[in-house]
């Protein structure tokens, strides 16, 4: 995936011009019927402008109006008004994406005052860009992310996607599982991180982990053709396109991941892992990796699923059955727990973090004489017992 950096001060980006708009619902243009299929116009963007989305319902909402006032030209000749447009929702306040809704009610100056239109954006939007709305009478609405918005009828939820500025927001209908991504996510490109705008790696990664906990089959993006069926695969994609720009594009899957694990990138470091499995089933190093991030990412039935594949491949291994038996500690499984202490023990009986973690776990399920007993224990958490008893007699 080529990274393209989406900059409307780039005179190099006007060059191909405003095309001949031609406004297509998004069922026709896909060949996939749904509501809001059936109801969303799509005009395709060019360099200096972004795709415009226009929602039918009872009113007209627009998912970013581009930076094209023309292109709405054909729309009126249709029979469209401009005072049923009532929403204009922005992914972000770059001017390729939110100008043209300043030229669009600008260039009525005598229907203004009577327009009702609400404009939803982030509240990490440009100052300057919020001024300018309120000078022309059009309320805003500022959003952080995780709300519920409607648009012509359809609730989306707002997902705060920063990264490529920090403003970035995507527009997520879970009931066609349909993304509008702005520049968050496009088919076939990468936005670079716009600094100017708050831009940042760590907040784009962040941003994608987001979208990737979402059921996302369509991508409606800010640039580029429309992707239905693919919406998880772009997404991941992404991903994989921001991860390679940290750790470089002929690292290998296992050094990134021990990379990115350094950097506290646990997430990251776990795609990895997923990438070199997909190549090599088997690998062994990475199947340890991935358990052991698992468990430090707090997810450990996972991790004990993955522990018990290193198992199958060598049942000896020590520091997978130690890995195991911490994440069994933590689903408060102490009794299973216990028994691959001991097991550990009997092969390393002088290993006090094993000694010390039997010790827990025995004074976790209440057997707390038993865990006295070990002298690693009481070493470790003599202060703490003593003021446990404490209580007790209290």
């Amino acid at each position: 995936m080529r990274f393209v950096d989406i900059n409307e001060d780039d005179p190099t980006q006007r060059e191909t011009g405003p095309q001949e708009p031609t406004w297509q619902t998004v069922a026709e243009v896909t060949g996939l019927a749904n509501p809001l299929f059936d109801a969303t116009l799509f005009a395709v963007g060019y360099d200096f402008s972004s795709n415009v989305y226009v929602l039918q319902g009872e009113y007209l909402s627009i998912i970013d109006p581009g930076n094209d006032y023309l292109i709405y030209m054909d729309l009126f000749r249709q029979g469209v008004r401009l005072d049923q447009i009532k929403k204009v929702a922005l992914t972000h306040g770059h001017p390729d994406h939110c100008m043209g809704v300043v030229e669009l009610f600008r260039g009525y100056p005598g229907l203004s005052r009577g327009l009702e239109v609400e404009v939803v954006l982030h509240e990490a939007g440009p100052a300057e860009y919020k001024e300018i709305l309120r000078a022309g009478g059009l309320k805003l609405t500022e959003i952080k992310g995780g709300e519920t918005i409607n648009l012509s009828g359809f609730d989306f939820q707002v997902i705060h996607t920063p990264g490529h500025t920090l403003d970035g927001v995507c527009y997520f209908h879970a009931p066609t599982q349909t993304l509008f991504s702005g520049d968050t996510v496009l088919p076939d490109a990468m936005s670079e991180m716009d600094q100017a705008a708050g831009g940042r790696m760590d907040h784009y990664l962040y941003g994608l982990r987001q979208l990737m906990k979402l059921d996302i089959q369509h991508v409606m993006p800010g640039h580029g053709g429309i992707a239905p069926l693919v919406g998880r695969r772009v997404v991941l994609d992404t991903f994989e396109s921001l991860i390679r720009k940290v750790v470089g594009d002929d690292t290998p899957w296992m050094a990134a991941a021990t990379a990115l694990a350094n950097q506290g990138l646990l997430e990251e470091a776990l795609f990895c892992c997923h990438k070199k499995l997909a190549q090599v089933p088997d690998d062994l190093k990475a199947l340890e990796t991935k358990a052991y991030l698992l468990n430090d990412m707090g997810r450990q039935a996972e991790a004990v699923a993955a522990f018990d594949e290193v198992l199958q491949r060598q049942p000896e291994h020590f520091y997978a059955r130690f890995g195991k038996a911490t994440a069994l500690m933590a689903m408060d499984k102490y009794s299973e727990a216990l028994t691959l202490y001991d097991e550990l023990l009997a092969l390393q009986p002088g290993n006090k973090e094993i000694q010390v973690n039997k010790g827990l776990a025995l004074f976790l399920s209440g057997r707390q004489e038993e865990a006295l007993e070990i002298p690693a224990f009481q070493e470790a958490f003599a202060e703490k017992i003593k003021e446990e008893l404490q209580k007790q007699k209290q």
